[in-house]
């Protein structure tokens, strides 16, 4: 019994140090970057269970902010290899291994 209280005090650690968002790379102006980063804090707060809705609000937001031609992946161990207009890419990490890549391509 300990140990499983043990364990989800562990847990709750990570993720309170891990709650933060962590950008990866980006080649947005900061007023952008910074508007883009707090959007996808929003979005994976709001849609914590459902990746695919939080990724729809970042990209209408985007197309409506910064117009159209945005794209918007959210999700946990993937790999990708994009082309963006330049300074219009954000990729960064959420909540400990959420990773969220934000591109803009024409």
């Amino acid at each position: 019994m300990a140990e499983t209280a043990d364990g989800k005090k562990d847990e709750a650690d990570y993720k309170r140090l891990h709650s933060f968002p962590l950008i990866r790379h980006t080649d947005m102006p900061e007023e952008m970057r910074v508007e883009t980063m707090e959007l996808c804090v929003t979005a994976c707060e709001k849609f914590a269970t459902n990746n695919e809705s939080a990724a729809k609000m970042i990209k209408e937001s985007m197309d409506k902010k910064f117009g159209s031609s945005w794209h918007v992946v959210i999700g946990e161990g993937f790999g990708f290899e994009i082309t963006h207009e330049v300074k219009n890419l954000l990729y960064m990490f959420f909540g400990g291994g959420l990773a969220v890549c934000v591109w803009k391509c024409s």
